[in-house]
């Protein structure tokens, strides 16, 4: 059989558009990962990294928390952080655009207190982007016994998205949020779901991931968190 241009072409488009990983997501092998609802990035007016993105779904990414929770889904916190006087952190990481700011946090990065982080809850500070460079974060899954990994927080195109590679390369499944991570152009959002839906994860809605969890539709993660700093 011949394979003409138009056809790979549609069969490319179509993957990325509507491609759906076949695995189902079972609560008692999954993990939830809340990928950097710092104070950096969701709190509002607070550093040039604010993703106003991230402020707006955070009501609904708190939501799934409290789902996985009560499905008994661990739920393991990163933080984007200063580790090791910076020395583990990539080398080349001094020389992209985002480094150049003369802004400096007043005190250690925390997550955004509106998300609810508790303290029997595993927090990772990590020094790069994917959250199993140089963490202990696939030893702590391999003894949770999970082999599913959930996607979530921000930003998409980078901490999540390469999280998201990381795992796929480590063979977990994984499952990534489309409506619960968040980047800093909104028009990045889309395509790089794009690319993760044709190659690397399952690609669900908070409420789809829900329903997989527990079998029923989530709350709708709308409360007004307009006053909330």
């Amino acid at each position: 059989m011949a394979y003409s241009e138009a056809w790979v072409t549609a069969r490319a488009r179509d993957a990325y558009e509507h491609g759906r990983a076949s695995f189902d997501v079972r609560p008692e092998r999954s993990a939830l990962l809340v990928i950097d609802m710092q104070d950096e990035f969701t709190r509002p007016s607070w550093s040039p990294y604010w993703v106003p993105a991230a402020t707006r779904m955070a009501p609904r990414l708190r939501q799934l928390v409290e789902e996985c929770r009560a499905a008994s889904v661990p739920v393991i916190w990163t933080i984007f952080d200063d580790t090791h006087l910076g020395l583990d952190r990539p080398h080349a990481l001094r020389y992209l655009p985002h480094a150049d700011t003369d802004w400096r946090r007043p005190g250690p990065a925390e997550v955004w207190a509106p998300m609810g982080y508790r303290a029997d809850e595993a927090l990772i500070r990590k020094p790069s982007y994917g959250a199993f460079y140089d963490t202990p974060l696939d030893t702590m899954l391999r003894n949770l016994g999970r082999d599913t990994v959930i996607v979530t927080g921000t930003l998409t195109n980078y901490c999540c998205g390469i999280t998201a590679r990381q795992a796929y390369e480590r063979g977990y499944k994984v499952v990534f949020g489309a409506d619960v991570t968040a980047t800093d152009d909104e028009s990045r959002q889309e395509p790089e779901l794009a690319v993760l839906r044709k190659g690397f994860a399952r690609v669900l809605t908070a409420e789809e991931i829900t329903h997989q969890l527990i079998g029923r539709t989530s709350g709708t993660g709308n409360e007004d968190w307009a006053n909330v700093t």
